[in-house]
This record gives structure tokens, sequence and C-alpha cells, in this order.
């Protein structure tokens, strides 16, 4: 596992022919075609390449299937396995799209709606693909010669490659979808151009071709030079490279939540006083902060610290950063309660605050003294994924859809345990009488973020209820329950 406890994102993404539709897998009988007008379950793929030559493809559908095509340019998509007829290499275009070349058979993969086909022998506007990344967008970018993660360097103006642990809101990149291309923008707001430069606006000089070698990124600029760390530091920056080596490579890994707990107190839960963890601490630095990695089985929540300690279980109920491995000791449940949390340690014990500020696992319940703020500080900008697709405004109305292929990006802001979402116009969320959630309040209205499991939050209105997306697409604040409509990326 890296050393920050992450793990690469998988690359998956749709797959846009030149009438701006999505290559789709049909669910009854493995069918091809590219009908559909935006990016949901059936139009991702996820690219696989082959272990022996990294010029070749696989690309594989949402029921796992891979797509083939035989000596006739017939193209199914049930293969179950990487046979010949299911090896593609990638013919990458000056203007971001692929043209899909058949390995075995040389001819190129084209068409419209159901009439998809792999038996051109050039490559015309029919034969290619523009590449739309269907992960989550914010995320951390590691060089893979450096073996250092990327940041925001504020005073400069630029993003140097150089710190072993992405921490704080300052590792946090976003990568906007334009025409095709992609650009990097940064947690204040400013995209990286490829002079190494931060510009407010995005432009020809911010926009990048997305090149995939070795299951790794590259990106590529508008002169056709790519992005490497440069320099000592490490600045990143388009370079003489033509072609990617191991320096133009990266790998886009999740960005975990990183929080500040808050006691009853007042104060901040701090390891500034040894490895023992305290509530007492009045400001906010890298000793009061904590990644929060959840177990995907259990749901339970570990705590790491930037040294890469975690919080552990010892004895006489003590909690101290010593651990350098997940374990039983290392596991925390976490129980929502009102805007606050309570912490449940591996002996069935609740955290409680000592009134020296100490923080021992010794309670059986949770008293109202006993409950944590919990404010997360690297998402200024919120972007958020449910079960059918992004949060973005509604085209025409107030409300808000959940069920897109593109997103909007929110700001969130934090106001004594609750928080605040602001829409790109500097308006409010706020849920209506009707359990509509809105987006253009003039004051803000309380939400409180649960953080429940691996990557998903839980949003709940001021009327103690869930925001959820109804099976119609909008974006809902009546939800009784945490169901699976309930839960966001992040």
């Amino acid at each position: 596992m890296p050393a920050n406890g992450n793990h690469p994102l998988k690359l998956q993404f749709g797959l846009i022919n030149h009438e701006g539709r999505y290559l789709t897998a049909e669910t009854f009988g493995f069918k091809v075609n590219a009908s559909a007008p935006s990016l949901k379950k059936r139009q991702i793929w996820t690219l696989e390449q082959d272990l022996q030559d990294t010029q070749v493809v696989y690309l594989r559908s949402h029921l796992g299937r891979y797509l083939a095509s035989d000596k006739d340019g017939r193209v199914t998509c049930e293969a179950d396995g990487h046979n010949l007829d299911c090896r593609f290499q990638i013919v990458a275009q000056s203007d971001g799209r692929w043209a899909l070349q058949s390995e075995q058979h040389l001819r190129f993969f084209g068409g419209s709606r159901d009439y998809l086909s792999c038996f051109a022998q050039v490559i015309t506007d029919a034969e290619l693909w523009a590449v739309h990344l269907a992960l989550h967008p914010q995320a951390n970018l590691l060089s893979m010669a450096r073996k250092r993660y990327a940041r925001l360097s504020v005073e400069d103006g630029e993003i140097p490659v150089d710190v072993n642990i992405p921490w704080g809101v300052s590792a946090l990149l976003t990568l906007v979808y334009l025409d095709g291309k992609y650009c990097l923008k940064t947690c204040d707001g400013r995209f990286l151009g490829n002079d190494g430069k931060l510009l407010t606006q995005s432009g020809r000089t911010t926009a990048y071709t997305l090149e995939f070698k070795c299951g790794k990124l590259a990106f590529k600029d508008c002169e056709g030079k790519y992005l490497s760390p440069m320099g000592p530091t490490g600045t990143l920056r388009a370079g003489r490279c033509s072609k990617p080596g191991k320096d133009e490579l990266f790998d886009l890994e999740e960005s975990h939540p990183q929080v500040v707990l808050i006691a009853a107190n007042g104060r901040y839960v701090s390891i500034r006083q040894g490895v023992s963890l305290a509530a007492n601490q009045e400001d906010e630095t890298d000793m009061e902060t904590f990644q929060m990695e959840f177990d995907k089985e259990t749901r339970k929540c570990m705590f790491r610290t930037r040294q890469g300690k975690y919080w552990a279980l010892v004895a006489h109920g003590g909690i101290q950063s010593t651990a350098t491995e997940a374990s039983a000791s290392t596991m925390f449940s976490l129980e929502w309660i009102s805007r606050k949390v309570a912490l449940k340690a591996n002996n069935g014990k609740y955290i409680c605050t000592k009134k020296n500020g100490q923080l021992l696992a010794v309670s059986d319940s949770a008293g109202e003294d006993d409950l944590l703020s919990l404010k997360l500080i690297n998402r200024p900008m919120l972007i958020l994924r449910g079960e059918h697709g992004f949060i973005c405004h509604h085209r025409n109305a107030n409300t808000l859809d959940a069920n897109r292929s593109i997103y909007d990006i929110f700001t969130l802001q934090f106001s004594n345990g609750a928080y605040h979402i602001k829409g790109v116009d500097g308006r409010f969320w706020y849920v209506n009488s009707a359990g509509l959630v809105c987006s253009d309040g003039e004051v803000p209205e309380n939400f409180s973020l649960e953080l429940q499991e691996h990557g998903r939050l839980a949003i709940r209105g001021k009327n103690g209820k869930y925001l959820h997306g109804d099976p119609g697409g909008t974006l809902k604040g009546d939800g009784l329950c945490l169901s699976s409509s309930a839960l966001w990326e992040y």
C-alpha cells in the first residue's frame, strides 16, 4: 500500500463518438451501440493494459465483458477474457480524441447508433472517440518518477511536486473536462498553464489531452509536449518531450477526507503534546489535522497523522498516535448524533474527554460532553456524485439534478458545526416546503455532513432528513433513512 494509504484510481471513462453519443454496453444480448446522450453506468468502460505488450489495451464493460472485433468487422461485447479479438491499440489524435485499432485485424472501430463496426482502413471522423473520465474528478496527483505528490504553492503561483504525503487542501486537484480535454484546477480556483504558471481563466494553454501508458496518465499540452516535474522543487510544467517517459507519467489517487475535531470544551484534538490524544489546542495546524480512512468491510474508521501514525487503543482506554499499521485497535465506529459524532473504540467503549482534555475510551454511553464536531478541511470545492450521476444545477429552474454526467462545483463553508453549500452564482442551497433542494437562497441554511463509509458521505438538511436523488433525477431533502440514493461520492 502507498505511504499515504491511498490507492490509484481505476481508469474508467466514457467514449463519445462524432455525433456526441456515448458507446453503450447493453445489459441484454451483450450488444453495443452509440446512442446514449449522457454518461451513466452502461456507458462506463474500464481500461486494462496488456502485461506483456503495453501498446495493447482491453476495454471492459460494466458487465465485466470485453469489446471484441472479428475479421469481418463485427463488434460484440461478450468475451469474458483477454482473447485475440479483444486486443486494441489506441491511436491518439492531436485534438485529444482516440482512434481504436484492432491489433489482430488492423481495422479501425467507429460508427453511430446501432451501426458500429471495426472495418475502416483509414481514420475518418466516424472512427474518432472523445474520452470522458468517469471517476470522481477530485484527486491527488503522484509523479511516478519522483514518488512525490503535487500541491498548490500559493506564494509562488505554481504547482510543485515535492510532498511525501498529500496533506491539506493544497494537495487536492480537480480535473475539469472541457471540449474533450482536461484542465488541472487548484483548490483556490486557478488553472495550470503549460508554462507552469497558474491562471484565473481556462484557455488553450491550460487544456491537456489525456494519454494512457502502462496504466498511468500523461498530460499533453497544446504544443504536443507533456507535463513533468522540473527543477529541484519539481515545478509542474510542459517540458521538451514529445513522447511520454517515466518523468511524464502520473497516478491519480483517491483523496481521503482530512478533518479537525473539536471537543465540547471548544478545543481542537491534537498530538502537539506527544503521542497521546488530547483536546487542548486553540488553533488548527498539521498537528490537529487527521486523515480519515474507512475500512470497506466493517465501515469503521481510522485516523492517521501527517507522520503516518494511526490512532490506537492502548492500555486503560488510552488513545495514542503510535500504530504504523491498520489493526482492530486502530478502528473506530462513528455514530452521528445531530451535527456531531461519537467515537467507539474496539473495546466497546466510547471516547470521552477528561477535564484536562485527554481522550480516553472508557465510557459506556456517549454524553453531550463526549461528542465531537468534525470539520472537513480538504473539500472547499465540493463535487458530489450519487448512484445516478453528478449533482448539477437544473437548466431551467432553481432546483438541482442528481443524475447528470457533467458536474457543477459547489463551495463548502463550515459554520459552528454545520455547513453552508454555495452554488457557482454565490447563492445558497436550502430545502423548500415541498422537500426540494433549491439553489437560489439569499441567506445560508445549515446542513450537516456525515462521513459514512469509504469515499461516501450523507447530507442532512435542517429538517433532519437526508438529501437523496429521486428516481426522476431531482435532488430532494426529504429522505427518512440512509439509503443508497442518499450516499454521495465527494
